[in-house]
């Protein structure tokens, strides 16, 4: 009885575990949006565009990361181990096609700076954006539709 009583205990931290990881993700999308309302509260002047273009993006970022957050949660409590063979084919698929279309990003931003004026912070904070937005969106390509046997 006092094994049974011992796995079930074991059971129950590892779930902890996995729910203490998973909310690793809301403590950093917290930290990120404190930080740009931050950075909005001490902007000086009016907000340009691009901006608001990039609120957008990191309003869009935050909340792709609470969905990832809310499904590795939901997942911990039916007990589902938080990495199988799909998911690091999904990751690994992911992240190929997303550094493509990266750097496919960066040399459309190279040929673009020159027409536009930004300073090159905006630029590599754009860009930077773009690569998460791409990944995220590879992502739910991948995990949605499913990974081919290559």
């Amino acid at each position: 009885m006092l094994y049974i009583s011992n796995f079930v205990l074991e059971l129950h931290n590892l779930i902890l575990i996995r729910m203490k990881k998973g909310m690793i993700i809301f403590a950093v999308a917290a930290l990120v949006l404190l930080t740009t309302g931050l950075w909005l509260t001490s902007a000086r002047g009016t907000l340009k565009t691009f901006d608001l273009l990039n609120i957008l993006v990191i309003v869009l970022v935050v909340a792709f990361a609470l969905f990832i957050g809310y499904k590795r949660l939901s997942a911990a409590k039916r007990g589902e181990p938080p990495e199988d063979e799909m998911s690091r084919k999904v990751l690994l698929k992911t992240a190929a096609f997303s550094y493509y279309i990266s750097l496919y990003l960066w040399v459309a931003i190279l040929f673009i700076k020159d027409r536009i004026n930004l300073d090159t912070e905006e630029i590599l904070g754009a860009g930077i954006l773009g690569m998460a937005i791409t990944w995220a969106v590879c992502w739910l390509i991948f995990n949605y539709r499913g990974v081919r046997d290559e």
